[in-house]
Order: structure tokens, then C-alpha cells, then sequence
């Protein structure tokens, strides 16, 4: 009787283990869920900002606007003064050139005002695929200084132009080396979601890729990885009268200033 009270006591224990260990593995799985569940909709999230006009995915901390012409004459100190919540404007891309021998016309007063004001800046090409690739670099060159602090160049390449896929690349390599040799820093691509899978692809996998992809909740949807993401050109900002480009950077503070140059 004394051991069969003891085999009893024992399958008692054993089942009491077999419960609470079982309920431990519900918690952390229920807890893990919601765990997840509350990154994802961190990451996802989106909050709706009245002042810039937009909703801003709230899951980056470096936020910026890209700008041309087309903004006319910028206040860059309102741009940089204005702040909601956690989001101020950081970083500013401004277009420098355009195909062979054009230069925006507000560049030069925008690259100034927008350092001035202490934006990190950087300066984008606007590329015809229809003309040389190295004379498009060498009209951006001679537009654009680069000092330590400013971001790498950007060629902003968007559409064919009724050009074949293999002389766009071919094109895009040569203002990309030519621009790199130059300034010894790599560039940056610009372009959107659809244009890079469809002409660029695998070969320029190797630059950082700025990406416009709209109405996302998350990240743009491309396969490869990417540094900034233009995710809105309807913002509104202090200091710039019409509807401006909104853009976030990948990564947090430390890793935005390895990529300013040095």
C-alpha cells in the first residue's frame, strides 16, 4: 500500500509538472505573439501629422524632404525650425543637374541656405538616358562641390526614354564611375520601386538606393536593401509654399553619419 501511495503521489506530481510547464509554454507563446504583434504594428504604423499634411511611418527617427525648382525660393531655417512631435526635418536631397548642360535654377542658392541651416545636404542628378553617360557626370561635377558633412551624389534615374535596358545601364555605369572616381565616395540611386526591377536589377545592387514607393505601411517592396525611402510628395513643411517630397532614412543616427562624407 505505502508504494503504491508513493507511485500515485508521484503520477500526481508528474501531471501537476506536465500542467505548469504546459501553461508556461501558453504564456510565452501568448506573450511572444503579442511581442510580435507589437513590433509589426510599430513597424507598420503610420501617424497622421495635420501640420505636414501626411501620415509618417513613425517606425524612423531621421527624417528629410528632397527638393528642386519647383519649390521656388526655400526659407531653409523655417524648413529646419519646424518640428512636431518626433519628426524634424534632418536632411535635404536638392537636384543639382539635368542631362548634359542643365543646372537647376534654384541649386546653387538651395546648397547653400540648406548647409547653412544645418540639414546634411546632398545633390541629385537628373539622368537622360538618351545622352552620354560620362558628359551628364562631368555637368554635375562642374555644378556641385561636395564638403565633409554633405551626402553621397545621387543619380536619379527614372524612365528610358524609348532607350534599350543595355544602353541605360551602360549609360548609368558610366555617370556612376565617373561620379565615384571623382569624388571618391560611392553614389547613390535614385529611382522607384518598378524601375529598378524591370531595368536595373542585380547590376547596381551594390549602391545605396534611395526608393520612392507610395502608399506602403511598412517599407517600400523591393528586394534588396535600401537606405532611404521617399514615401510621400504631397508633405507640407515651414518655409516651402507648395507640396514637397518626404522622405526617411534606414537606419539610426550612428549609421546616418557613416554615410555623410568625411
Amino acid at each position: 500500500m505505502f508504494v503504491s501511495g508513493m507511485a500515485k503521489q508521484s503520477r500526481k506530481n508528474t501531471t501537476w509538472k506536465i500542467l505548469l510547464f504546459s501553461l508556461i509554454g501558453a504564456v510565452v507563446v501568448v506573450l511572444g505573439y503579442m511581442g510580435y504583434q507589437w513590433i509589426m504594428a510599430k513597424r507598420t504604423h503610420f501617424m497622421n501629422y495635420t501640420a505636414f499634411g501626411i501620415e509618417i511611418p513613425v517606425a524612423y527617427s531621421i527624417h528629410g524632404i528632397d527638393v528642386s525648382k519647383y519649390q521656388d525660393q526655400i526659407d531653409w531655417g523655417s524648413v529646419k525650425d519646424m518640428k512636431v512631435g518626433d519628426v524634424q526635418m534632418s536632411f535635404a536631397f536638392i537636384k543639382a543637374t539635368e542631362g548634359l548642360g542643365n543646372e537647376d535654377a534654384y541649386f546653387r542658392r538651395n546648397w547653400k541656405k540648406s548647409r547653412d541651416a544645418g540639414l546634411a545636404r546632398g545633390a541629385y542628378h537628373y539622368f537622360l538616358a538618351t545622352k552620354s553617360g560620362k558628359a551628364q557626370a562631368q555637368n554635375f561635377i562642374n555644378s556641385v562641390e561636395l564638403l565633409p558633412g554633405d551626402l553621397p551624389p545621387v543619380l536619379d534615374i527614372e524612365q528610358t526614354y524609348g532607350v534599350s535596358p543595355e544602353k541605360v545601364r551602360e549609360r548609368a555605369k558610366e555617370w556612376l564611375q565617373t561620379v565615384q572616381d571623382y569624388y571618391h565616395v560611392i553614389p547613390l540611386i535614385y529611382t522607384n520601386v518598378d524601375f529598378y526591377k524591370q531595368y536595373l536589377k542585380d547590376e547596381f545592387d551594390s549602391y545605396p538606393l534611395w526608393v520612392a514607393h507610395y502608399l506602403q505601411k511598412e517599407r517600400p517592396s523591393i528586394y534588396r536593401d535600401w537606405a532611404f525611402w521617399q514615401h510621400s510628395e504631397g508633405g507640407r513643411v515651414s518655409g516651402i509654399d507648395t507640396h514637397v517630397d518626404f522622405d526617411v532614412f534606414n537606419g539610426d543616427t550612428t549609421e546616418f553619419r557613416k554615410l555623410l562624407i568625411n
